[in-house]
């Protein structure tokens, strides 16, 4: 059975007090995602990669600004074999890669044209997700791969919200939609 972890919008910007758009607590969750990230056989990072002028800084403060350090993952999160797909239509091969950098403009990562031939390509059995915001970026995440047909499963410790109601809400509503919650030691090795 092949599962391919998703990782979403684990960047500077939303996991550090210092960020421009930062979620609280979310510093306590990196080592979860890094320990995933690593475990994961094939792993899909969505990145926001906005321009300084993106419409969505209409509603949220501008952050993960294309080539800013905001916009960069930890390292610890990073895999060695990666590729970047960018938020345009583009030619794209993911043999070998461990990682793959799916960029985005919006909060849906479902607005990325690629990403129904990334999918394709990838043959997922089964989806795992994980990141920031529970509410905004990785329900959309989560729902979204529901809608594929495929098993979902969403990591309890390793996603942060900006508001734990709105979360909760996210949560129930994906477990009703057919989802899975699990915790990461469900997932991980033990040492």
């Amino acid at each position: 059975m092949k599962t391919v972890f998703f990782d979403i919008d684990t960047q500077i910007d939303f996991m550090f007090p210092a960020g421009a758009l930062y979620v609280p607590g979310a510093e306590r969750i990196v080592p979860v995602i890094a320990a995933l990230n690593q475990r994961a056989g094939i792993v899909v990072s969505t990145m926001c990669a906005h321009e300084e002028d993106d419409p969505e800084f209409q509603e949220w403060p501008p952050h993960c600004i294309a080539g800013t350090t905001g916009q960069l993952k930890p390292q610890s999160t990073m895999r060695a074999a990666r590729i970047a797909i960018p938020p345009t239509p583009a030619d794209f091969a993911i043999d070998g890669a461990e990682q793959i950098l799916l960029e985005k403009r919006q909060l849906n990562l479902f607005t990325n044209p690629n990403l129904p031939r990334l999918l394709e390509a990838l043959g997922a059995d089964e989806y795992v997700v994980y990141g920031v915001v529970t509410e905004y970026c990785v329900g959309y995440a989560a729902m979204g791969l529901l809608k594929t047909g495929k098993p979902v499963t969403l990591v309890t410790d390793a996603i942060a919200p900006l508001k734990a109601s709105d979360s909760e809400l996210v949560l129930q509503s994906f477990s009703a939609g057919g989802g899975r919650l699990a915790t990461s030691s469900k997932l991980l090795p033990r040492r």
